[in-house]
């Protein structure tokens, strides 16, 4: 549960640092304040959900695209995003094709390095807690 957690959290600050990314880089991908606090959190839940069943439906209809998963998970995460909440707009067809692509890609390098960041501490204090238990 504590990884699920963790994992979750991580997958969070991932897709906002993404999202945040794709609005500074695209002109027609608008966030709004509070509502990107509601999109952020539809966003991820969206994606946690969907980006199991996606796979699934990959794996048996389509295997090519199983390497893919993960930003067709984003596109249709974002579509979604932006039909159910108030604080995402995205306008234009090559903002559509762009955006899952800088918020997959950021989102990828977060969870590289975010676990490394935020995680650093706990991982020593286990590793030492080993080292001194041999």
């Amino acid at each position: 549960m504590i990884r699920f957690l963790a994992q979750s959290a991580l997958t969070l600050i991932g897709n906002a640092i993404g999202l945040l990314v794709a609005a500074m880089l695209l002109s027609d991908f608008r966030i709004d304040g509070l509502g990107f606090t509601i999109s952020i959190v539809f966003f991820t839940v969206a994606q946690i959900v969907l980006a199991p069943f996606i796979l699934k439906l990959a794996v048996k209809h389509a295997p090519a695209f199983r390497g893919g998963i993960a930003l067709v998970t984003t596109f249709v995460v974002l579509l979604l995003t932006t039909w159910l909440t108030d604080g995402l707009r995205v306008n234009g067809i090559t903002t559509w094709i762009i955006a899952p692509l800088i918020i997959w890609l950021v989102t990828v390098v977060a969870g590289i390095v975010l676990p490394m960041v935020l995680f650093k501490k706990a991982m020593g204090t286990a590793k030492d807690n080993r080292s001194n238990k041999s």
